[in-house]
């Protein structure tokens, strides 16, 4: 059923398991943030970012597997979107804690919305591919694409944050 999308998987998996390194960038920029306010901020969203490029590249590291079946792929793909969708209202909830930063209505869309929405896809495409329908790979690329460029954003974001507010800390 993903035959043919090896490519994609491939260079979405490069990305992901790049930018997870780019990250640490981010996290040695934030090293002098040492109060807990702080820290907590920093946790409540360089976790989702690293999340988001952790299940980009989980998913481009197993779904080109020879499988036997649809059925295992469509299990673990609709458990793990499960799982970050559980994961999404966490992130939300702990992010409206954060009293130092005002995420206006990008920063809350692209921190809440699209991580959300790349997850119901990913169960979507899960469902799709255990009935063996053939808009299934366009749904888990969509979800792998979403999450993604979340990352990215989430990377950026916190990278500009860090910049900005290092010097205030000390």
């Amino acid at each position: 059923m993903l035959h043919g999308w090896d490519n994609f998987f491939i260079k979405a998996g490069s990305s992901a398991a790049t930018l997870i390194g780019l990250l640490f960038v981010a996290i040695t920029l934030g090293a002098g943030i040492s109060t807990p306010r702080e820290a907590f901020g920093t946790s409540a969203f360089l976790t989702p970012t690293l999340i988001n490029f952790g299940t980009v590249l989980f998913q481009c590291l197993f779904l080109p597997a020879p499988w036997s079946s649809a059925w295992p792929i469509g299990i673990i793909l609709g458990l793990w979107g499960l799982a970050g969708l559980v994961y999404q209202v966490f992130v939300i909830l702990m992010q409206r804690r954060i009293d130092f930063a005002s995420p206006d209505w990008l920063d809350l869309t692209l921190f809440s919305v699209t991580p959300a929405l790349g997850d119901a896809s990913m169960i979507a495409g899960a469902a799709e591919l255990i009935a063996e329908k053939p808009f299934a790979p366009y749904a888990i690329a969509g979800a792998i694409t979403l999450l993604l460029f979340d990352g990215v954003f989430g990377a950026w974001d916190l990278t500009l944050w860090l910049s900005r507010n290092r010097d205030q800390t000390h």
